[in-house]
């Protein structure tokens, strides 16, 4: 597990389907054990960019791989 700061402009891409989801926004952490429990992405507009975003969260264990740029993701 990294500090949350390091998660920051980290690529993260679902090894589902190859697509690229963006890039990570926010964590969330559990206060009293410290521990990240999911990476927050910023969604996107469903249509034509109108309407609420809906941003993703993602939980920790549907991390697979977290490298120097790229967080890969399993959301299958």
């Amino acid at each position: 597990m990294g500090r949350a700061i390091s998660f920051k402009q980290k690529e993260v891409i679902n090894l589902a389907d190859g697509r690229r989801l963006g890039y990570v926004q926010d964590v969330e952490a559990n206060f009293e054990t410290g521990e990240i429990t999911a990476i927050i992405v910023p969604g996107t507009n469903k249509l034509f960019s109108f309407g609420p975003k809906t941003d993703i969260v993602i939980p920790w264990q549907n991390i697979r791989r977290i490298g120097d740029d790229i967080i890969l993701v399993d959301l299958s």
